[in-house]
């Protein structure tokens, strides 16, 4: 039997390859920076040929690394940014415009014309009408190419979330499929009736004959032809089902957030899906044979890349790390609170037009406490959707299981157990979203032989246990309140 697990992770300003054992333990890894464009304020794009690119350096060079050939490796999964959208076209296999991002607003006016029918799409979908899913995004670029709807159409064009378009490369175009949490990402996918929406598609206006197949999360989807012929791709899920199966919360009401450039907090809500009527957002969280696992979902817009805003726009740190430094030389943030509402504000609020806001300055706040309050802005917004997970899907959150660049930054753990009263845990491997994805080609390809299997495999790191008061904590988060509801009343035009 072959030794390893090949996995790629597509992110939004990344691409890695990690090779995995089978105790879970990434062995080597290789990275590549992925260059996002801003055309206009809101908007933002890749090229998803430069993503391509991206993805044959990784895996070339982890090999490399590892001293190993595709001879070596089982089976390979991928993991990908949800939402971000590419179309191409059929006969040269080029993309037509640039990859339009998940962050990106740029195809809001599509999403208001259709704010009266959010409940139908809801009904459907378990999303909300908003351009940070794929519908919206998939028509603002049929709408601004060259006879774009003709096209499409007349079945010129293909079009794919990120694990579509790296499938259709990675098998010299004989793979034209997604996985079901992807798919669970676009607006146009029936989470009930487990297919694409006819239904949703007119309402977008976009042909259902252009969607690719639909299948399982834990799948063979076909070979990796252009690396080799004897590999296969067994796995396929968006980063943050990846993630949740990563941390191997199989089991109804265990909670995992990524504190990645977004917030993710995903709750497995077991094999029926619950709508909810508080800005959650229902998804698939993986599908296994023909058994569906489900989630509720709080997307948070700005997590790590609001020390990314310390570091690069205000010039207030050096480094991500220096964040905690600078946290750690003052006693507390003193009554200031940053609403980082950069690209609108995400669950459970979704305010498209909010705007980032600063409250509490005096004259005697000073970069420690900027700085401080930036990162317990990020615990606030991840307690907002814990609280709302807990009231609508009636379950006790008794651990938080966490992953992402930002659980690094030790006083951001230690503030997110105190805010939450909960014990924060680190796993030994973390990363999660690779690992996920690992498992799930693992379980397709019969390297792991059941779920009981890869639950062996998860070791704890590290654990943050709350140390401030219940009394302090519900304070100053009641601040934290007041200040989002300030943040949304508040119009700039």
């Amino acid at each position: 039997m072959k030794k390893y697990i090949l996995s790629i992770d597509q992110g939004t300003t990344s691409t890695r390859a990690i090779i995995f054992d089978r105790s879970s333990i990434a062995l080597f890894m290789a990275q590549r920076e992925v260059k996002c464009y801003y055309p206009k304020p809101g908007w933002v794009e890749s090229d998803a040929l430069e993503i391509w690119v991206s993805v044959i350096d990784v895996i070339n060079e982890v090999l490399v690394k590892a001293n190993l050939t595709m001879k070596d490796i089982d089976s390979i999964g991928i993991t990908n940014q949800r939402e971000t959208v590419v179309v191409w076209d059929k006969k040269s296999g080029l993309p037509v415009y640039h990859a339009i991002i998940w962050q990106s607003r740029q195809s809001k006016y599509i999403c208001d014309s259709l704010e009266d029918k959010k409940q139908f799409i809801h009904q459907k979908t378990g999303l909300l009408i908003n351009p940070y899913f794929s519908a919206s995004k998939i028509r603002f670029i049929l709408d601004n190419i060259e006879n774009g709807q003709q096209r499409a159409e007349n079945n010129e064009l293909m079009v794919g979330t990120i694990d579509t378009w790296i499938m259709y490369k990675m098998s010299h175009g004989n793979i034209y499929a997604t996985d079901v949490t992807n798919a669970s990402r676009t607006l146009l996918y029936n989470i009930f009736d487990h297919c694409w929406d006819e239904e949703l598609c007119k309402l977008f206006n976009i042909p259902i004959s252009m969607l690719c197949k639909v299948n399982p999360s834990s799948y063979k989807y076909g070979r990796a032809s252009f690396f080799s012929n004897d590999v296969y791709i067994c796995g396929v899920a968006g980063d943050q089902q990846a993630a949740l199966f990563g941390q191997t919360c199989f089991s109804k009401g265990e909670f995992k957030n990524t504190y990645g450039t977004g917030c993710f907090m995903l709750t497995n809500i077991g094999n029926k899906p619950l709508l909810s009527q508080k800005g959650l957002l229902t998804t698939i969280a993986w599908q296994i044979g023909d058994e569906f696992t489900y989630a509720l979902e709080g997307s948070i817009f700005i997590g790590g890349a609001l020390v990314q805003w310390l570091r690069d726009e205000m010039n207030l740190i050096s480094s991500a790390a220096e964040s905690e430094e600078f946290a750690n030389k003052c006693q507390d943030s003193n009554g200031v609170y940053i609403v980082p509402a950069f690209v609108g504000l995400g669950a459970p609020y979704w305010q498209d037009d909010a705007k980032g806001a600063v409250f509490g300055l005096t004259r005697g706040t000073n970069k420690y406490q900027f700085v401080k309050a930036c990162l317990e802005a990020i615990a606030y917004q991840c307690k907002d959707v814990i609280d709302v997970i807990k009231k609508e899907a009636n379950i006790d959150i008794k651990s938080l299981k966490v992953d992402g660049g930002a659980t690094n930054n030790n006083y951001l753990m230690q503030f997110q157990s105190d805010i939450l009263h909960t014990n924060i845990i680190l796993p030994k491997c973390v990363e999660t979203t690779a690992l996920g994805v690992s498992y799930l080609s693992g379980l397709a390809s019969s390297y792991y032989k059941s779920l009981q299997d890869i639950n062996s495999c998860y070791c704890k790191n590290k654990e943050f246990h709350p140390q401030m008061s219940i009394k302090k904590a519900k304070s100053i988060y009641r601040g934290w309140k007041r200040a989002v509801r300030a943040t949304i009343t508040f119009k700039s035009k």
